[in-house]
């Protein structure tokens, strides 16, 4: 999502140091052709690495724990192929460098996910000041949110990723000490498991997600407004020109914000009639699911799905939270060399995340993200990977 130039300008960034822990010794390449020796490094003091994750169907999702960033999901199309589904970079250099390849490509996203206005909330009384780090917002957690920073990883078995996080008060303005967990885990039936866990010793709000940009075609060089998308949502938060949500909660009926009935993205997605489409250049918009029900979400039904007649694969998310931020890589195209030494154009890809409504710490009949002492943040989103051959 989002103009990462802006988002990232001012990130100190260029201060981290980066110490090779490579043993030299030759590495076997992932499914996806990555070579791990390429993410083991030192940022800030801590180590990296890229860990892979698979299970007996064809299915491998690599990720490193910079930034908790899933950097390839290799699943089989309908002729069998391993196919990888998500963009991203294949190496860590280019992940730390805000300057020639900013990104936010697979990272696991916090203290809050999204945008805050203005950077401020209030919190028992209590007025905290954020980094504006886009458009006059605070996005993403701020210039040094969590998807820039080292998580403590341990992988207990093939299929399963825990990173930690110990987040102090103060970190980007956020008040209390935030330890939080996110356990990525490929199931046998291809779908890519993910539970984001925190606690706190002082109120706070907390929205965590995951930020892959997918591409379901097989070939990231062209645009991908040709896969075939669906929200489950009568409604979504509409947005102004600095990507801040308004307070409004509006209907989908008889605009291009409605995909309740599947179709492809290139046939609304150039509607600039309608000035949420102007605005974005595309689509960034926060979807209120139809599976978030009197403050409970239904992690059992398909909330959005997205598919490719190309290749057949057919992805289907699941997730207890509210809302869903579909953006489709309206700030790609920015001539960066990227994995497979493929410069992706814009409109590329497509990001589902699961989420808070943005600014919801603002907006007090939305849904809470606040988390105090003593109890437990729980997020819960699921992707599953298969195959459908036509669109009946």
């Amino acid at each position: 999502m989002k103009n990462l130039k802006l988002s990232l300008f001012g990130l100190g960034l260029a201060a981290i140091t980066i110490a090779s822990c490579s043993s030299g010794t030759q590495t076997t390449t992932t499914v996806s052709g990555l070579n791990p020796e390429r993410f083991d490094s030192v940022v800030n003091g801590k180590a990296t690495a890229l860990y892979t994750l698979k299970n007996n169907n064809g299915m491998e999702v690599c990720i490193t724990n910079f930034g908790g960033r899933v950097v390839s999901i290799i699943v089989p199309d309908k002729a069998g192929n391993p196919t990888d589904v998500v963009l991203g970079y294949d190496n860590l250099a280019q992940y730390t460098d805000s300057v020639n390849s900013p990104s936010d490509y697979g990272s696991t996203v916090g203290r809050y996910a999204n945008r805050i206005n203005q950077g401020k909330i209030t919190i028992e009384g209590v007025e905290y000041q954020l980094p504006k780090n886009n458009f006059g917002h605070c996005l993403h957690g701020g210039f040094s949110g969590w998807m820039y920073q080292v998580y403590d990883a341990v992988q207990p078995n093939d299929s399963t990723l825990e990173m930690t996080i110990v987040s102090p008060d103060g970190d980007n303005g956020f008040p209390g000490t935030v330890t939080a967990k996110a356990t990525y885990t490929v199931l046998s039936n291809n779908t890519l498991d993910i539970v984001f866990e925190a606690t706190t010793d002082k109120e706070t709000v907390v929205n965590m997600t995951n930020h892959c940009y997918f591409n379901l075609n097989g070939d990231p060089s062209k645009v991908g407004t040709d896969m075939t998308l669906y929200i489950n949502a009568d409604n979504y938060t509409p947005a102004d020109a600095t990507y801040m949500t308004t307070g409004e909660i509006a209907s989908v009926e008889g605009t291009p914000m409605d995909f309740r009935n599947p179709h492809v993205i290139a046939n609304t997605i150039c509607d600039t009639t309608f000035q949420q489409i102007k605005n974005a250049t595309g689509y960034d918009h926060n979807w209120c699911l139809n599976t978030y029900k009197d403050g409970k979400g239904d992690d059992k039904t398909v909330c959005a799905s997205l598919w490719s007649a190309k290749t057949g694969i057919l992805l289907e998310m699941f997730t207890n939270e509210p809302g869903v931020q579909v953006y489709t890589g309206n700030f790609q195209g920015t001539g960066v060399t990227c994995k497979n030494g493929i410069k992706y154009p814009k409109h590329v890809s497509v990001c589902l995340e699961s989420q808070k409504y943005p600014d919801t710490p603002n907006k007090k009949d939305w849904p809470t993200a606040n988390l105090k002492p003593g109890e437990k943040y729980y997020s819960h989103v699921a992707y599953k990977f298969s195959i459908k051959e036509s669109e009946k």
